[in-house]
């Protein structure tokens, strides 16, 4: 359950995120509503999202599974269950990115520029954090520096999400549920 009122008073900040938030992804985002208690928190939040979602000298693919990885090393099962919808829509494999939360396990199932991508949203959301200078160094020379610097801050922009969505006591909101889950992957909402 969440720690604040996911009803806040209904401003017209609040009724243009609501309004987006449906068109965009099919309902309210929970965050949103959270952040509709301060419509400037809100707006800036806002602001900020459409900015980041901009970026692209970054692949999509790894991008997300920075963000999820990074997410699950937190422990938001929000940006989890919204992670697997993202997937979805960008056409990813869902069995694969189901396996991020135990991706050492499931190693075959990822190529090694993906592992170093997950490995370094892990160390940098280690408190504190643990990245090396070789893993630093090794995806800078495969990804470029336009794309590691991408990397480094689209993991930091999900390390505030995933931290404000815990802190807020978020849960998964179902995203997941339209997509087609595979069994026992872990996620909260999906089958299994």
């Amino acid at each position: 359950m969440a720690r604040i009122s996911l009803t806040p008073r209904r401003t017209l900040t609040l009724r243009l995120a609501e309004w987006y938030s449906r068109r965009a992804y099919g309902e309210v985002l929970q965050p949103a509503l959270a952040m509709g208690h301060h419509p400037r928190v809100l707006r800036s939040y806002f602001s900020f999202e459409s900015k980041v979602a901009r970026w692209k000298a970054l692949d999509p693919a790894l991008k997300l599974l920075a963000e999820m990885a990074s997410a699950v090393t937190i422990g938001c099962s929000w940006c989890v269950d919204f992670g697997h919808w993202h997937a979805d829509r960008l056409g990813l494999p869902l069995e694969k990115v189901s396996k991020v939360p135990d991706w050492r396990a499931h190693q075959e199932s990822f190529t090694e520029l993906e592992r170093l991508v997950m490995e370094y949203a892990e160390a940098m959301t280690a408190t504190p954090p643990a990245v090396t200078d070789e893993l630093a160094e090794s995806l800078r020379r495969r990804l470029g520096d336009p794309a590691f610097v991408e990397l480094t801050t689209m993991v930091a922009v999900e390390n505030l999400r995933s931290r404000t969505n815990s802190a807020l006591g978020l849960h998964s909101q179902g995203f997941s549920d339209a997509c087609a889950i595979p069994p026992g992957s872990g996620v909260p909402g999906g089958a299994g």
